[in-house]
C-alpha cells in the first residue's frame, strides 16, 4: 500500500483544486481527481467550441470552467493551482493567487512525490524522446514492469495506483516541466544543452537553470549522466549531489561510456565491457550513437549488457524523428517533423552522406539560425522554405556563404502550403535523393504540434505517384 498516496487522497479532497489548460496531459488528471473526489475547475484560454473533443471528453462529469481570453482573471480562491508545463509560474494572475495562500504544482510534480517506483528521467535539448525510448526499452527487455511518462506516454498521476515499489519509472521532462520541480529522479540523465525555447524562457541561463533542476536535489546514492562532449552538461559535475558518469563520443574517458574500434563501450575502473558496434545500430546518425551512450550509462548497473545490444539492433527509432516514410522510385522521403531548432536540424543532416533535398521553416522561438549557415551549404542541394523562419534560414546561408567565399550553389525555393513543399519536393528530387522534413522551427504557425506536422508531410508523401 502507498501510505504517501492514500495521504494525498484524504488531504486534497477538502481543498479547492484550479486545473490550467484542458490538453492531452491535463485531461486524465483532471479525470483522477473528480473520480476521488475533489473539487475541481478547468481553466483554459480557449473556448468550449475550439476545445471540442477534450471538451466533450470531461462531459458529464461534476467540473467547473473558466473559459476564453479572459479565464484567468477568475483564478481566484483555489488552494491548489495545477500549472500547464507551457505556462510560465511568474504570470501576474498566477503570482497573485500565491500571495494569496494558494500552493503551486503540476501532474508531474505530485507523481514525483508520491510515485514508490524507481525514476529515470531524461532532460536536453536534443535526443529526448530518443534516448527516453531506449531507456524504457532497455529495462522492459531486462524483464523490468515499466511505466513511460512525462512528455510522452500516459500521463502518468493517473495512473499512480498501479505503479509497484519493484517497478521502472521512465520519464522525459522539458524545461518548462523542471522550472518549477523540487523533487529529483534517482537516475537522471541530461543529453546536451543548447540554446532553445528562448521565445518562453527569458534568458539561455533560465533555460539552464531549469534543466538543472532534474538533478539538483538529488541524494548521495543517486545518479547523473551527463554528456561530456557538451561545454554546458559537462560542468554540471561540479554541482552532482551523487554519483556522476559521463559519456562521450570524442574523448577517452578513464571511466564513463566511451566511443572505441567503432563500438560502444562501458568504461569501468578494472575493465571493458563492449555494449554493440555502431554499424550494428539500426537508427542512422552520430547524434543516435550519442542517444544509446547516454542510455547505455543510465541502465549499466540495473541490466545486463545483451539487453541493451538487443535493444540497439532491433529498435527502429521514434516516429517523427528521421522516420523513413516510404521510397518512391528510387526517392527516400524522411520525418523529421520534431526537429524544432537548428541543433536538431544540423544533427538530422549530418547522418546522410551525400546531398538531400531539405524542408524547412515554421514558428520563431527566438533562437539564431546562423550555425546553420554551413551545414545547408555542406549538406543540402535544395532548401524548400516555408512559415516565419524562412527568411531567417535563407539569411544563414547567404550569410555564411558571403562570409567564407565558398563555393555553393543550394537551390532555394518558398512555398507557402505543405501541399505545395511535398510536390515542389518530390518535383526535384531523382533517383537516389533524399528528402528530408527538418523544419529547425515550431509547427505552432500552422499545426497544433509537431506530430499532427509530421502526420500532414507523411500523408502528403504517401499520396505521391
Amino acid at each position: 500500500m502507498n501510505s504517501k498516496l492514500e495521504q494525498f487522497k484524504k488531504d486534497i479532497k477538502d481543498k479547492k483544486v484550479a486545473v490550467l489548460g484542458i490538453g492531452i496531459s491535463n485531461i486524465p488528471l483532471i479525470k483522477y481527481l473528480i473520480n476521488i473526489g475533489v473539487d475541481v475547475t478547468a481553466f483554459d484560454k480557449n473556448t468550449s467550441e475550439n476545445l471540442r473533443d477534450a471538451y466533450q471528453e470531461l462531459n458529464g462529469l461534476p467540473v467547473k470552467y473558466s473559459l476564453g481570453n479572459e479565464y484567468l482573471t477568475r483564478l481566484k480562491g483555489f488552494d491548489l493551482i495545477f500549472r500547464t508545463p507551457g505556462m510560465r509560474p511568474d504570470v501576474p494572475e498566477l503570482v497573485e493567487a500565491l500571495a494569496n495562500g494558494a500552493e503551486l504544482t503540476s501532474e508531474m510534480e505530485v507523481f514525483l512525490d508520491l510515485c514508490p517506483a524507481q525514476v529515470f528521467a531524461v532532460t536536453g535539448s536534443d535526443g529526448k524522446t530518443t534516448t527516453t525510448t531506449l531507456i524504457y526499452k532497455i529495462l522492459t527487455e531486462e524483464g523490468y514492469n515499466c511505466w513511460l511518462g512525462g512528455n510522452i506516454g500516459t500521463p502518468l498521476l493517473s495512473r499512480i495506483d498501479e505503479v509497484r515499489e519493484t517497478d521502472k519509472v521512465v520519464l522525459e521532462l522539458s524545461s518548462f516541466q523542471l522550472m518549477t520541480i523540487n523533487k529529483s529522479p534517482s537516475v537522471a540523465v541530461i543529453t546536451n544543452i543548447s540554446p532553445n525555447h528562448l521565445d518562453v524562457h527569458k534568458s539561455l541561463q533560465e533555460y539552464i537553470d531549469a534543466k538543472k533542476n532534474i538533478f539538483l536535489n538529488q541524494k548521495s546514492g543517486d545518479k547523473l549522466i551527463l554528456n561530456f562532449d557538451n561545454d554546458i552538461t559537462k560542468a554540471f559535475s561540479g554541482e552532482a549531489k551523487g554519483e556522476y558518469l559521463y559519456f562521450s563520443r570524442v574523448a577517452g574517458l578513464d571511466k564513463g561510456v566511451i566511443f572505441k574500434n567503432n563500438k560502444i563501450v562501458v568504461k569501468k575502473q578494472d575493465e571493458e565491457i563492449e555494449i554493440v558496434n555502431v554499424n550494428d545500430i539500426i537508427i542512422p546518425g552520430a547524434h543516435n550513437v550519442e542517444n544509446y551512450m547516454a542510455a547505455t550509462a543510465a541502465t549499466i548497473d540495473y541490466v545486463k549488457p545483451d539487453s541493451i545490444r538487443k535493444v540497439a539492433v532491433t529498435f527502429k527509432g521514434v516516429e517523427h524523428r528521421l522516420e523513413l516514410v516510404r521510397e518512391l522510385n528510387g526517392i527516400k522521403f524522411y520525418n523529421g517533423s520534431i526537429d524544432s531548432s537548428p541543433s536538431r536540424t544540423i544533427a538530422a543532416l549530418k547522418t546522410f552522406k551525400n546531398k538531400v533535398i531539405l524542408i524547412a521553416g515554421g514558428k520563431d522561438k527566438g533562437i539564431p539560425y546562423d550555425p546553420m549557415g554551413q551545414i545547408i551549404a555542406e549538406k543540402v542541394k535544395v532548401l524548400l522554405l516555408i512559415g516565419a523562419t524562412a527568411p531567417r534560414i535563407e539569411e544563414a546561408y547567404n550569410n555564411y556563404v558571403h562570409q567564407t567565399d565558398v563555393e555553393s550553389e543550394v537551390k532555394i525555393i518558398h512555398c507557402n502550403t505543405y501541399e505545395e513543399i511535398v510536390a515542389k519536393a518530390h518535383g526535384e528530387a531523382v533517383p537516389g535523393d533524399c528528402v528530408i522534413l527538418s523544419p529547425a522551427s515550431t509547427s505552432f504557425d500552422m499545426f497544433k504540434n509537431f506530430e499532427q506536422r509530421g502526420n500532414v508531410f507523411k500523408e502528403l508523401v504517401m499520396k505521391l505517384e
